[in-house]
């Protein structure tokens, strides 16, 4: 049984609110069916959550050794980044606050038990 495999997304130009809707498709399927879900979903946090799940894979195959084919997403979660605070200017001299937020997105994969 190989340790866990993570990879971290930081900063991340979405809210997380967002990201959350993507990444609780994929909790708990395996590597390759959660791949292939997020390569068709409309939403534009999933082609960010995909090169993450794909950057995840990759390196249980190159420093672990493991099988994608072995894998599951144990854990993914998206916690919120820094937010950026604009000003757009209205009537009256007034001025709209707008908030540009970020996130940070983390998957953990682990290898799935075989039964000997």
């Amino acid at each position: 049984m190989a340790q866990d495999i993570r990879a971290q997304l930081r900063f991340l130009p979405i809210s997380a609110q967002k990201v959350r809707l993507v990444i609780d498709t994929v909790r708990g399927k395996s590597a390759v069916e959660a791949l292939e879900i997020l390569r068709f979903m409309p939403q534009r946090a999933a082609y960010h959550v995909r090169k993450l799940l794909f950057s995840a894979v990759a390196n249980a195959e190159e420093n672990f050794g493991v099988s994608r084919d072995d894998l599951y997403v144990a854990e993914v979660f998206a916690d919120e980044g820094p937010t950026r605070k604009w000003r757009r200017f209205g009537a009256r001299g007034r001025f709209k606050p707008i908030l540009r937020r970020s996130s940070h997105v983390t998957v953990i994969l682990r290898e799935r038990g075989t039964l000997s």
